[in-house]
């Protein structure tokens, strides 16, 4: 696994066990990384597959978070700003997170 994949499980599962477990929010990824071959990428394509969406998604009681995990250097891609910019555009938040301690901040302030 590389960095971001690690501090993504570091991160689901603090979550799962301080939130999800007592019903207080969701959270889940949506794979859209890895290599697959023509006919599958078509496929999930055709099937709502959709380039730059961010790592995670944060269904609160009262908003939805869409977290992108980045290393200390990581930057975006230009479909991840694209995808950033359509998300806010319909004033939902959109975090670029490098660590579990910046992801629990943003948790405690966003159940307030």
């Amino acid at each position: 696994m590389n960095k971001e994949d690690v501090l993504q499980a570091k991160i689901v599962v603090w979550f799962k066990n301080e939130y999800q477990i007592n019903s207080k929010g969701v959270i889940f990824s949506v794979p859209n990384g890895g290599s697959r071959n023509v006919v599958e990428a078509k496929k999930l394509k055709s099937t709502g597959l959709m380039a730059g969406v961010s790592d995670l998604i944060v269904v609160l009681e009262s908003k939805v978070l869409f977290v992108e995990l980045k290393t200390d250097i990581g930057i975006q891609s230009d479909t991840q700003k694209k995808f950033e910019i359509l998300v806010t555009n319909l004033n939902h938040e959109y975090h670029i997170i490098r660590s579990l301690e910046q992801f629990k901040e943003l948790i405690w302030q966003s159940i307030k």
